[in-house]
């Protein structure tokens, strides 16, 4: 600590035994003493209400961006053709002896063939994420990613990834992960995407001011962006605080 930010006004100070009224030394010693302490005190208290501050914050992004999930899922739903659903193929007939509850797990788990052993794969790795099995759908996703890197789905499943790793709360993993979809693809169908995610996992860290400079970026590289996106920014913007 240095010095106080009180100093007492010797001259007309009135205590016991000293020359001319003065307090005695140790008198003024304890006075300060006790000024320090209560300068700890409201350092110590000021650091904490930062602290919860910024724990409140976090969980308000986690909720809005759940809510916002929900909201993008219920929509893909409503939106989809019942097309879709009739062209699943039938799974194959399990042995006679096999549990009826095992029978309907067994169908529920295995996803229909496109045909494309890429797409397959991140199609695999989505429905992980969907399911909250974030560790496997890292590890389908970067591998589909490494084995087809030209593949259309590729950015798709870099980027999922790198939102796998920010829902498990990992999000300097999901940084660096988002960050090399970006600059190893920016023309890929999900480069934008990552951008905004890598903004959100900066948020997560703690780094208001980096995650301004990305949402700029968004912004500059990829002014036609699609409307999940549009949509989001600005609320992203003004978490981190930055300028408009």
């Amino acid at each position: 600590q240095g010095q106080p930010y009180f100093q007492p006004d010797l001259r007309s100070a009135q205590g016991p035994a000293g020359f001319g009224g003065i307090p005695a030394p140790n008198a003024v010693a304890n006075l300060i003493a006790r000024l320090d302490a209560l300068e700890r005190q409201i350092a110590t208290l000021t650091g904490q209400n930062e602290e919860s501050a910024h724990r409140i914050r976090q969980l308000e992004r986690q909720l809005e961006m759940a809510r916002r999930e929900s909201d993008e899922r219920l929509r893909r739903i409503e939106a989809a053709p019942p097309a879709l659903a009739a062209a699943e193929p039938a799974a194959p007939a399990p042995a006679a002896a096999e549990p009826a509850e095992k029978k309907l797990a067994a169908a529920d788990a295995r996803p229909a063939s496109t045909g494309d052993a890429g797409e397959d794969a991140y199609l695999i790795g989505f429905r992980q994420w969907e399911e909250k099995q974030f560790g496997e759908a890292q590890k389908t996703l970067e591998a589909m990613a490494k084995k087809y890197p030209k593949h259309a789905r590729a950015s798709y499943a870099l980027n999922l990834a790198g939102r796998a790793y920010l829902d498990e709360g990992k999000p300097a993993t999901a940084a660096k992960v988002l960050l090399s979809n970006y600059q190893s693809n920016p023309k890929g169908d999900r480069a934008a995407d990552s951008l905004y995610f890598l903004g959100q996992a900066l948020m997560e860290l703690n780094k208001p001011v980096e995650a301004c400079k990305v949402y700029d970026e968004l912004a500059e590289v990829y002014p036609k962006m699609r409307d999940w996106l549009k949509q989001r920014l600005p609320q992203a913007r003004a978490d981190a605080n930055c300028r408009s």
